[in-house]
């Protein structure tokens, strides 16, 4: 795979907040200083949260493309995701970020392979190995009614 160029622009508005575009995508996203900051702003997207999610949805987009290779039958996906912003080295950074992925399967005999898939797609997460912050995984697989298939 060649190399790709993700485009982002940031326009300050005011105070400590700012809009995030990008010419080839339709929404913009406020983002501001978190509230735990001087001046911060509540109930705006940080880049605190905006890591997080990058990680959380890089899982996601992940472990469906390997899910899918792998032939695993799931009916429900959803992730928590957790930042842990503290100092590190004297600096302030994001140290970890902890994934609790919930899967519900169709076959319970899958459990093993669901969990294999899960760790192989924090492992294969190109955000995470992008960044310093450990990333851990403790995920939640369980069999349920399949009242459809993905």
């Amino acid at each position: 795979m060649s190399a790709h160029t993700y485009t982002v622009d940031l326009r300050w508005k005011a105070g400590r907040t700012g809009e995030l575009s990008s010419p080839v995508l339709t929404d913009r996203i406020e983002v501001a200083t978190p509230p735990e900051f001087p001046k911060g702003v509540e109930g705006i997207w940080s880049p605190e949260h905006l890591l997080t999610a990058s990680v959380n949805s890089c899982f996601m987009t992940t472990f469906l493309a390997i899910a899918e290779n792998s032939n695993l039958a799931f009916t429900k996906f959803s992730c928590h995701a957790e930042g842990i912003l503290d100092k590190s080295d004297g600096k302030y950074m994001i140290t970890n970020i902890i994934l609790k992925p919930e899967l519900e399967i169709v076959n319970e005999a899958d459990s093993e392979k669901a969990h294999r898939i899960l760790e192989k797609s924090e492992k294969a997460c190109l955000i995470s190995n992008s960044i310093k912050s450990v990333v851990e995984l403790v995920p939640v697989v369980f069999a349920g009614e399949a009242s459809h298939i993905i």
